[in-house]
């Protein structure tokens, strides 16, 4: 047996097949017999052979629904190579879809288990009989290389989401033979055993264990649930490999942080979404400049102990993707508050952007904030850099943000320019005097002179004087 996995769940789908046909022939369904002729010593002799082939094909939606069928499905296109056995069952055409051409393995398998009985009763030896031609078949010439490594913060309610190209989200306990730390290590209060990122590759004899590529696999996968949900998510320190069936090996996957706050639980009906979200941001993930650089610190911060440590790195992606001009400028948080708050709140964001930002030297200080509610500041600010990266990355937003925020501030100043003024000074008037973390916050003079530039700039573009 190359894989124990493969074999319990199509053993546990033969089962339910099984009693689910037999309960079809029980209710008055029928299996079409052909009638055939032999010759014995002189005269003619007939018999009946079974369609149980064509029966099981007619059963396909039945059978699709069984619980067992999703889990038999999905380790199947994990694992590929079903072309060759298709053709050794003499299918005579083998879809190109992947969805249909697992249908068609298991139409085959089933066929092949049953062979032209009646009574559907599954024997031990024509299990076996079936399932070690299916595994030759899919085995014959190649090594899958199976790479795991937990994945904390993360808890699914199905067994198994995959992603694509040999990656999948795999509950604990759906995994019988996953070493125990990769189960427990880090996991939770709750009882329950970590989540697992599982891929598997296939690999030619000779061939290194492709580690590399699965570090680098986990790792844009741990990128993408960081931004398709708030959630303190992060990779175990180590990861398991083996060759097929073989010993599991430990090997160091490098750090990722520790997890922080409330587990994320995804619910089934969001699986489709979660899984089209990461393939997306694989596809668009930037290889350089301002938003490759912004994301990269995004990770940073979300790697911090506490939340508030992360508040510089986030204040530097945020000024990578909307202070070009430098801190000096004071342009951050008007331009991040016109993004990303209606025209009546973007006072009120753009006083504690301006406040994240007169915490910052006691961060870099080292001193610990004295203040509540530091850590929901750092948290909100995380948040916006999450969704401003989230829709670049998507294309609902423009990768210029700098102009769009522009334009969003010259519209919302045209109809009275005086008036949103005064609102944003005394925004900045509040934010700086709050900014004591034992220390006070010294007046930014460059903030409000930004402010002036920025009005007279909405004046000269609508021609005033």
């Amino acid at each position: 047996m190359r894989n124990s996995q493969l074999h319990q769940t199509l053993r546990g789908f033969a089962e339910e097949s099984a009693l689910q046909l037999a309960s079809e022939l029980a209710g008055g369904a029928e299996i079409p017999f052909d009638l055939t002729e032999s010759r014995g010593s002189g005269s003619a002799l007939y018999c009946y052979r079974p369609r149980t082939a064509e029966f099981i094909r007619s059963q396909v939606g039945v059978l699709g629904r069984l619980p067992s069928y999703k889990a038999a499905a999905q380790c199947l296109e994990r694992l590929g190579g079903l072309e060759g056995y298709l053709r050794l069952c003499g299918e005579r055409r083998v879809p190109a879809d992947a969805p249909e051409r697992v249908d068609a393995v298991l139409r085959a398998f089933l066929s092949r288990a049953f062979g032209e009985t009646t009574d559907f009763e599954l024997s031990g030896e024509r299990f076996t009989r079936a399932y070690r031609e299916l595994e030759e078949a899919l085995f014959s010439g190649r090594t899958l290389s199976t790479t795991l490594a937990p994945v904390l913060g993360l808890e699914l309610r199905s067994e198994e989401v995959p992603i694509g190209e040999g990656l999948a989200l795999v509950r604990g306990d759906a995994v019988d033979d996953a070493p125990d730390d990769a189960l427990w290590l880090g996991a939770g209060e709750a009882g329950r055993p970590n989540t697992l990122a599982v891929i598997t590759v296939e690999s030619r004899p000779g061939d290194l264990v492709p580690v590399s590529r699965a570090r680098v696999r986990f790792r844009r996968l741990l990128t993408a649930l960081r931004l398709f949900e708030d959630g303190g998510f992060a990779l175990g320190p180590a990861a398991w490999t083996r060759i097929d069936e073989g010993p599991w090996r430990l090997v160091a996957l490098g750090g990722s942080g520790r997890p922080r706050g409330a587990t994320v639980r995804v619910a089934a009906e969001v699986e489709d979404e979660l899984r089209a979200f990461v393939n997306l941001i694989g596809r668009r993930r930037p290889r350089g400049g301002e938003l490759a650089w912004a994301l990269a610190r995004y990770e940073m911060g979300a790697e911090r102990v506490a939340p508030f440590e992360g508040l510089t790195d986030h204040l530097l992606a945020l000024r990578a993707l909307l202070e070009p001009e430098g801190p000096g400028s004071g342009r951050l948080a008007r331009r991040l508050a016109a993004i990303c708050a209606m025209p009546e709140e973007r006072a009120g964001l753009t006083q504690r952007v301006a406040h994240a930002i007169s915490l910052e030297r006691a961060v870099i200080a080292g001193l610990a904030p004295a203040q509540d509610g530091v850590d929901a500041l750092a948290e909100e600010l995380a948040d916006h850099l999450r969704a401003l990266l989230r829709d670049v990355l998507c294309g609902h937003l423009s990768g210029d943000l700098c102009a769009l925020a522009d334009g969003l501030l010259v519209e919302a100043a045209e109809p009275g320019v005086a008036g949103e003024a005064g609102e944003v000074d005394a925004a900045y008037s509040g934010a700086h005097d709050a900014g004591d973390l034992g220390h006070r916050a010294e007046p930014e003079p460059d903030l409000r002179e930004a402010v002036v530039a920025q009005e007279a700039h909405a004046l000269l573009a609508r021609g005033g004087g």
